[in-house]
């Protein structure tokens, strides 16, 4: 690299290297992607039916290979450098920073939504692909939502050992990362099969009111209730209990990190495969004002859809007929498919990764609400030590400017935080602290 000096004078600087490329590491990390590779050539050549005859070969040499071919190229990093964590080129690499590769995934993951919520039937072949699954998890043939469960957890699972390779010196990132991968694995795939093949209802405990909504409507309740079994009672007042005695309880401990960043099915594809798009959510205060209006309407649309559904079950529908059940016809569709699972999943690259937790996650509004006003959770800031770097308001995903809160040495209580911790990991002086201190004092306003 040459630089001219105000004397005209060429001088020689050799590039700022973070760590001395290993050839050994550079070719262990190219067949790692190479099995990769195959693994997803593999799951495309069984679209067009070739592995109905060998499913279960097909399913390791897709879903094996490309599961162990990430698994292992994360593992090597740990070899290539020293612990810390590493955003190199992340605004300058196309699929992290809004360009071309970027938009390319993003059409690609929309398209599989689509096709997920209207078109299940073009996905068959790939259906077939998990059926082995299936049979042994639920003793019955694979739909296409047993597909996407199986390649939901798949990528958490994944994308979570390269969280904890990113952050391998950081406890707390990787114990948050070890269990979002074990709700996920365990209450969102494992269990809802083991119970479908007892012949009881699949049941995922991790979800409730309002984010499940389906499980307060009174058809629900009276499906699980109505072949007498307790079984179905306590998955009744599991959902019952969960809202609206220990959601209170949690949050004012732990804030609403201990289910938007440990629990949540949603967050942890957020926090796992949604990493490296974090950068992308906007900080604007327009984005803001947006994300506070939104948020709260879809959470009033849930609570009034509710209400409606039961006014309507109390009177045998003699009061509002078939209304309630087309509102809630309404929000299945637009905030079930096009929100949650278009928008919020298949805009990762564009938007980042909190879209849907940040603007139309009804659970996370009601948590926020606690979290603003009955908690004990706040990130204390240390604002002698800020330095105006940038990078926790780059960083967050839920798109706060946290560095205007460091720079005037206060606490950050914002509804949105899901204490997922990186503002304070990616800090260089160590301002910012997650910390559940006593309530008292927990405002500490500058003005």
């Amino acid at each position: 690299m040459n630089y001219i000096n105000s004397s005209s004078q060429v001088i020689q600087i050799e590039p700022f290297k973070i760590y001395n490329q290993n050839n050994s590491l550079e070719l262990i990390k190219k067949i790692c992607l190479a099995v990769t590779g195959i693994g997803f050539l593999f799951l495309l050549i069984s679209l067009t039916g070739i592995s109905n005859q060998l499913p279960i070969l097909f399913f390791f040499l897709s879903f094996g290979l490309i599961a162990a071919g990430s698994v292992f190229y994360f593992v090597v990093l740990t070899k290539e450098a020293p612990t810390g964590i590493k955003n190199n080129k992340i605004f300058i690499d196309s699929l992290s920073s809004r360009k071309t590769a970027a938009w390319i995934l993003g059409v690609v993951l929309t398209g599989f939504y689509v096709v997920l919520y209207w078109f299940p039937e073009l996905m068959q072949n790939w259906i077939n692909l998990v059926n082995p699954l299936s049979y042994y998890l639920r003793g019955k043939p694979a739909d296409h939502w047993f597909l996407y469960g199986a390649f939901y957890t798949t990528a958490v699972l994944v994308m979570a050992v390269r969280m904890i390779v990113k952050y391998r010196h950081n406890r707390y990132q990787i114990i948050r990362s070890i269990s979002v991968s074990i709700f996920q694995l365990g209450l969102s795939f494992i269990i809802p099969g083991i119970l479908v093949k007892l012949n009881k209802p699949e049941f995922y405990f991790n979800y409730f009111w309002p984010l499940k909504f389906q499980y307060l409507f009174p058809s629900e309740i009276k499906y699980l209730t109505s072949k007498g079994e307790a079984l179905g009672y306590f998955m009744v007042f599991w959902g019952i209990a969960m809202f609206v005695i220990a959601t209170p309880i949690l949050t004012y401990f732990f804030g609403k990190r201990w289910y938007c960043s440990w629990v949540c099915g949603c967050g942890g594809l957020a926090e796992t495969a949604g990493d490296p798009f974090r950068q992308n959510s906007d900080k604007s205060l327009k984005a803001w004002k947006l994300e506070r209006w939104s948020i709260h309407s879809v959470l009033v649309f849930v609570v009034v859809t509710t209400g409606l559904l039961w006014i309507n079950s109390a009177t045998g529908g003699k009061v509002l007929g078939t209304i309630s059940q087309t509102f809630a016809g309404w929000y299945g569709f637009i905030i079930g498919a096009l929100f949650s699972g278009i928008i919020g999943v298949g805009f990762y690259p564009i938007f980042g990764s909190r879209v849907w937790c940040r603007f139309g996650c009804p659970m996370a509004a009601a948590l926020g609400m606690l979290q603003k006003k009955l908690s004990r959770f706040r990130i204390t800031v240390n604002g002698n030590q800020c330095i105006s770097c940038g990078n926790c308001s780059t960083y967050c995903e839920m798109g706060i400017d946290v560095k205007w809160y460091a720079q005037r040495g206060q606490n950050i209580i914002r509804s949105s935080c899901v204490g997922c911790g990186i503002c304070s990991a990616v800090c260089p002086r160590g301002v910012l602290k997650l910390e559940n201190l006593p309530a008292a004092g927990r405002y500490n306003k500058v003005d």
